[in-house]
């Protein structure tokens, strides 16, 4: 199952039998006791980790690749390290870059490109992953500085990054209780209205470009509300999709390195709702 997190999307556990394959299918119960997950593990050599043995008329397990596993306190850690560095940006953007957004902006276009490298990257790099969180930080540290030293917009950054911190622990609540399920179906649909959310910011973005104002008004308003909520909303139910990710990966064994990819895709995630969270939080207290 694929997450709708355009990092996890593009290779997010997601590799075939010569690398690392696609989780299509959960991990299958009462398989046989020497590997739960036969037949079904990505992470096993040759595609079938059960091969039958012509030979002797048995079936030889085949194990994966003798390298570190992933584990939680990996994908903890890693994913501490690359908000940490995006904190440590935005501390830095904040006091040296809110009165010269030229430079933050610029910031935020660095970000987006090594995101983009990233995404298409065969391996995750922790260095460029980390280089990422340092850009994106200082984007957000300035933007968040510029709209806090409006009058009537003090405090919003911070409320913004309280929202985040409770819309990640209120989604990881729900997905551990089984209150939020990812399904196939659940992804079919989540990816349609990510699409469609996707394509009305674009259209909004060129008629603010060529017909000045609001565009098609999702920037302020009752539409900018609604726009904004719907925002959040999916990325909320994009946290689940990683969620998903990065159990499967555990369960099934992926190396070591892949919590850098698990943290990279749960910041990009985390960023994404704190920025509609900061923008929904301006409209409605301007």
């Amino acid at each position: 199952m694929r997450s709708s997190n355009p990092v996890f999307s593009r290779r997010g556990f997601s590799r075939d039998n010569n690398g690392y394959a696609g989780f299509d299918a959960p991990p299958q119960a009462g398989g046989p006791a020497a590997n739960p997950y036969a037949g079904t593990n990505p992470y096993a050599q040759g595609g079938n980790p059960y091969a039958q043995d012509a030979a002797q008329g048995t079936q030889a397990p085949q194990y994966a690749p003798q390298t570190r596993r992933m584990t939680m306190d990996d994908v903890v850690l890693r994913t501490g390290m690359t908000l940490g560095t995006v904190i440590a940006g935005a501390a830095v953007g904040w006091i040296f870059l809110t009165k010269s957004l030229g430079f933050a902006v610029g910031a935020g276009l660095i970000a987006m490109v090594l995101a983009f490298v990233q995404s298409f990257k065969r391996k995750p790099s922790p260095a460029l992953i980390l280089t990422y969180a340092a850009f994106e930080g200082l984007f957000l540290g300035a933007l968040s500085g510029a709209i806090n030293d409006v009058p009537k917009l003090a405090g919003a950054p911070m409320q913004a990054v309280m929202g985040t911190m409770a819309v990640f622990v209120a989604m990881l609540v729900a997905y551990k209780t089984r209150i939020v399920r990812v399904t196939a179906r659940f992804t079919r649909y989540l990816m349609i209205a990510l699409l469609g959310f996707v394509l009305l910011s674009l259209v909004n973005v060129l008629f603010m470009a060529f017909g000045g104002g609001d565009g098609l008004g999702f920037r302020s308003g009752g539409m900018g509300i609604l726009f904004g909520v719907v925002g959040v909303v999916l990325g909320a139910l994009c946290l689940a999709m990683d969620f998903k990710q990065v159990e499967d990966g555990i369960a099934y064994g992926a190396p070591r390195e892949e919590s850098w990819l698990a943290a990279f895709g749960l910041t990009v995630t985390l960023v994404w709702i704190y920025m509609e969270l900061l923008r929904l939080i301006s409209i409605l207290r301007d």
